[in-house]
């Protein structure tokens, strides 16, 4: 019987990683695609895709988007408009609390607000408007930033003599549960609404500690975070208001080498991985063969593109921008090199938008191409195509659309560079053709006066986002216009004539929709990813 008794002991001892771990309980360890720079994403002055991730999961807003990116009350159980549509109340949720134990009152929203002010950070632009010195302030506005969930670029130097008006007049707090924010004109009650999803509501007095020990009311407490390897560990919030997570820690793992994150998930280092961005198609269809691992997809919303330079020759003429589009063929893309893991889009905006209208459709015609080429004169100008180095999927499609551009007589080159060089590079318009992606900022139809206003072209104060510096007076007034239009059917059809004038001229040439995928581990159960691709479904995923 003791011979019987020593091989089980032996073997219980020396069990899998991957069974230990099970009947431990240790914490769920998610991938993350790029390193981030800070856990401050209230009053940090630059955007940074990866914090925004890790933001979602300690934190809470205002209002946040619903699946069909309408907005609604996140820590605001209602949201009250005033008649003369200057005034919106915000009535908060009752029994929330900080990760500190304190209680979540007006006076957090107040002193989050302060504070993002006072910072002067990217976001707090959002809030402004930016009008030439010498103009009334009832002149109408030169808007500065993009809404504050989108994702603006590095901020040039050289500041023009302007002034900045608020949007926001007041924030009122006459009882513990009640925020009242005025704004300078009703046309800002959207914006106000779009602008609040990206900021982190935080306790009174707490903003010293958020870069290095952030404090919020999310799903999950900081911990700890290991710089040396880019590790951060946090714990599940017994308290939150929407219930507990089903998992006790999280241990969220920056791996930036494709490589080394296929064999991070085969191994069992990493449990998941939302939207491996670094992972090219081939590698995830390798990952279906692996019996303890499974791929989930599910419909995206944010937006892959090319961009142009439109005051760069060749460039510059909107026939051998259309000439791309048509050069290009998106279906055999999608299909065959990313595997069907994305939709073609003929929008900047999700097809779920209220707002949405396809405008011009580009569909592979490479006689079109040809065509378009010769009547613009088109006479073997360089075209140097650049994106950012370091991540294999962009650089496998990168290559197939320069080889289809140059199929059809366009002499076009790739310089890839690191992402804030590219970054910088973008908004100072040193560039001729870029791809990239939109996350988040292109689900709201403020989204078009941000990309193609000339009022958003980068320089000065100006940050963001039209990177095209693509200028149509006609399109400036229609998008002004349907920013500031308070009836949604007329705003509708404002933005639709923006996009069908836009995608004419293709400034900025939609791609896809890249589906947002998640491999896991099959122990791993509940994994439901919104269309936004945000990282808030962590919290409601189980472990077997």
């Amino acid at each position: 019987m003791r011979k019987l008794l020593l091989p089980l002991f032996i073997l219980t001892l020396f069990c899998t990683a991957q069974t230990c771990r099970q009947r431990g309980g240790d914490a769920v360890t998610v991938a993350l695609p790029e390193k981030f720079t800070a856990f401050d994403t209230l009053t940090s002055t630059a955007s940074d895709a990866s914090a925004e991730r890790v933001k979602n999961l300690i934190f809470n807003a205002l209002v946040k988007k619903n699946e069909n990116f309408e907005y609604v009350g996140e820590l605001a159980k209602e949201i009250k408009m005033s008649d003369d549509g200057k005034t919106i109340t915000f009535v908060l949720r009752d029994g929330v609390k900080f990760h500190n134990g304190a209680e979540f009152t007006s006076a957090d929203v107040k002193y989050t607000f302060q504070e993002l002010f006072k910072s002067n950070g990217y976001k707090a632009g959002a809030f402004f408007d930016t009008v030439p010195l010498g103009k009334t302030d009832d002149a109408k506005p030169k808007t500065e930033a993009p809404a504050a969930n989108a994702n603006p670029a590095a901020k040039p130097a050289q500041a023009p003599k302007t002034k900045r008006v608020e949007h926001i007049t007041s924030i009122e707090t006459p009882d513990a549960k009640t925020v009242i924010f005025t704004v300078t004109r009703p046309a800002l009650q959207n914006q106000l609404l779009s602008n609040l999803v990206a900021i982190p509501i935080i306790p009174n007095g707490s903003v010293a500690q958020q870069k290095d020990n952030p404090l919020g009311s999310g799903p999950f407490k900081f911990t700890s975070f290991d710089a040396s390897q880019n590790i951060v560990e946090l714990a599940a919030n017994p308290e939150y208001w929407e219930g507990a997570p089903k998992v006790a820690k999280l241990r969220i793992k920056t791996v930036t080498d494709a490589t080394a994150l296929q064999s991070e998930l085969q191994s069992g280092g990493v449990d998941i991985a939302p939207n491996p961005s670094n992972l090219p198609p081939d590698m995830l269809n390798a990952l279906t063969g692996n019996a303890n691992l499974k791929i989930d997809q599910f419909d995206g919303s944010n937006i892959q593109y090319l961009v142009f330079n439109t005051q760069s020759p060749p460039l510059d003429n909107p026939k051998i921008r259309q000439a791309i589009g048509y050069a290009v063929d998106r279906q055999k893309i999608v299909s065959e090199l990313l595997s069907n893991q994305a939709k073609i889009a003929n929008s900047i905006l999700p097809s779920q938008s209220w707002a949405y209208t396809a405008g011009t459709s580009y569909n592979f015609n490479p006689t079109k191409a040809k065509q378009l080429l010769k009547e613009a004169g088109y006479n073997n100008e360089p075209i140097v195509f650049k994106y950012g180095s370091g991540n294999a999927m962009v650089n496998q499609y990168s290559q197939v659309i320069q080889s289809a551009l140059n199929e059809v007589g366009l002499n076009v080159r790739i310089e890839t560079l690191e992402v804030n060089v590219i970054r910088q590079q973008l908004a100072q318009g040193q560039f001729a053709m870029y791809t990239g992606v939109w996350i988040g900022g292109n689900q709201d139809p403020i989204f078009l006066r941000d990309l193609f206003s000339s009022t958003k072209i980068p320089g000065g104060s100006v940050s963001c986002c039209n990177r095209s510096r693509y200028k149509n007076d006609e399109v400036d007034k229609i998008v002004e216009d349907a920013v500031n239009a308070t009836d949604k059917n007329i705003a509708k059809q404002l933005y639709g004539k923006t996009w069908d004038i836009v995608s004419n001229d293709l400034p900025l040439y939609s791609l896809w929709y890249p589906a947002n995928i998640v491999v896991s581990n099959k122990r791993i159960g509940n994994v439901k990813m919104s269309g936004s691709g945000d990282w808030s479904f962590l919290k409601d995923i189980t472990v077997q």
